[in-house]
């Protein structure tokens, strides 16, 4: 019976650590997501600021 109860163990093991790197890809994917986001408004920030000739983030810059 022993062999059989680590089996069982070593296959819940193996799921909790496939799920434990699903989830790492999923926060990296994220992460990478955020990333694009966030230049994509800097960049949409710029030439907004640009068009209206106006400081909008108060950075001090228009631009």
């Amino acid at each position: 019976m022993g062999i059989f109860w680590d089996l069982l163990q070593q296959d819940e093991l193996d799921k909790q650590q496939k799920q434990a790197n699903s989830l790492e890809d999923r926060v990296e994917h994220l992460e990478t997501e955020l990333n694009n986001t966030k230049a994509l408004l800097k960049k949409t920030l710029i030439a907004l600021e640009t068009h209206l000739s106006k400081d909008i983030d108060e950075d001090g810059e228009v631009g």
